[in-house]
């Protein structure tokens, strides 16, 4: 593909061919260190703040289980087909019109949350280490992880094997200083000091916290070699980083009757909590940048018709949500991100049940896979799919029953399966996909590491 002048555009829109694909174990790194974060102990300390230990433990389950079933669905087709989520939908129930809608959705959201996270970071280091103004660290901490993502999805795999083993060794360190204050059997046995939540109310907080980040799985698991690794990093992922992280940060809660826990972590020592906040910062939210510039270079790509490039656009939107983060821009934002998350769960329903059920566009990704290119032609409009999204979406955010985030999924996938089952689902007008020749591509040097 051709590449920018960073070199490293990662197959933004293209597949990623056999040559660039990464180890199972590099992969479930970058995976776990999205979910082994500081927002996975608030998560955990929301529970434990109002429910009981073995309550808080079934919820984590219900809520584990719920993503990893979404996770390992969209992650095989995304390994399968080699493209990411932006792309992937043109020919997943979207059309190249709702693929770039898509794209700019995922771009919003990633930008917004990345330089909120950025800010919130910068903010503790100020408490933590001075120095700098607020706005100051922020710029900083946003450069750096600007910097790291221009180069890649193997900048990021170095940047993940420091800053996964660091996070954990030093936030453990400081968990096991204060929970070795309490008897643990105790804590499992003892009653919450906040309000109650209702164990559909903890599974809801648990699927929740990483619903967009289950959509977006093709971004990811495009770089497996097999269906297998993406079950095996899903579970490795999700089940050690909810159960590991969630269940300390409910002991946390438990222990010290307070969900305010992150304080306390990270300001167990000075200089050991900001390393902790650097770490929990960098392993997350290169992800959000990354997740950005791919949904951006497919809508400049989908409205536009140009072809930017991936580390160029990176570095744009890198500055753009820095500078937005560090002026306090996007606090006014956040009820807005938080309604675009409304939008990503019928997303991942809709591209699951048009892959695996309906096939209308199945045989177009299967004949062009065979030849390391893509379709020639994608609809640019698929008006029961739009319907569907938006049916599916406002009753995610609008009945209070069950789980939103499931019930969108659920009556996503029912519905489009229904629409397709009547010959409904159909594409309107002919979108030219850019052809290019297959690549016999060299993935950055990346170590092997054995499971």
């Amino acid at each position: 593909m051709a590449s920018s002048s960073t070199g490293h555009d990662d197959h933004a829109l293209a597949r990623v061919p056999a040559a660039a694909r990464y180890h199972w174990f590099s992969v479930a790194t970058q995976r776990f260190g999205q979910l082994s974060t500081l927002a996975s102990f608030l998560i955990g300390a929301t529970l434990g703040f109002g429910m009981t230990f073995w309550k808080a433990v079934l919820a984590i389950t219900l809520g584990a289980v719920v993503l990893e079933v979404m996770t390992v669905f969209t992650g095989m087709i995304g390994q399968r087909e080699g493209l990411s989520t932006s792309v992937l939908a043109r020919w997943t129930g979207f059309g190249a019109g709702g693929a770039s809608l898509i794209g700019l959705a995922i771009a919003i959201s990633a930008i917004g949350w990345f330089g909120i996270q950025n800010a919130v970071s910068a903010d503790g280091l100020v408490d933590l280490v001075g120095g700098l103004p607020a706005w100051g660290w922020s710029l900083v901490c946003g450069v750096v992880i600007t910097a790291i993502v221009v180069y890649g999805v193997g900048s990021m795999a170095w940047a993940a094997y420091v800053t996964v083993p660091a996070f954990l060794a030093m936030a453990g360190w400081s968990i096991a200083v204060e929970l070795s204050k309490h008897d643990l059997g105790a804590l499992t046995h003892a009653s919450p000091a906040g309000p109650p939540l209702s164990l559909l109310e903890g599974t809801m907080i648990v699927a929740g916290g990483f619903i967009v980040g289950a959509v977006i799985t093709p971004d990811m698991s495009r770089f497996n070699r097999t269906s297998g690794d993406v079950v095996k990093q899903t579970v490795v992922g999700i089940s050690v980083g909810e159960y590991g992280i969630g269940l300390i940060g409910v002991l946390l809660a438990l222990a010290l009757r307070t969900n305010d826990v992150i304080a306390i972590v990270t300001s167990t020592s000075g200089f050991l909590g900001t390393l902790i906040i650097v770490a929990a910062t960098i392993k997350v939210n290169d992800w959000n940048l990354y997740a950005a510039s791919l949904g951006v270079v497919n809508f400049v790509d989908q409205t536009f018709g140009k072809r930017v490039g991936r580390g160029p656009v990176t570095v744009v939107i890198g500055l753009l949500g820095t500078v937005l983060g560090a002026v306090g821009v996007l606090d006014s934002f956040t009820g807005f991100l938080n309604l675009l998350g409304v939008l990503f769960p019928p997303i991942a329903g809709i591209m699951i049940t048009e892959y695996f059920v309906a096939r209308v566009w199945r045989r177009d990704l299967d004949d062009s896979r065979a030849a390391g290119t893509l379709p020639e032609r994608a609809p640019v409009w698929v008006p029961a799919s739009l319907v569907v999204w938006l049916i599916a979406a406002l009753i995610g955010e609008y009945v209070d029953w069950g789980l939103p985030s499931i019930n969108s999924v659920v009556v996503a996938m029912v519905l489009y399966a229904l629409a397709a089952r009547l010959g409904l689902v159909r594409g309107f007008g002919a979108s030219r996909t850019f052809r290019e020749a297959p690549l016999a591509a060299r993935a950055p040097a990346l170590p092997e590491r054995s499971a």
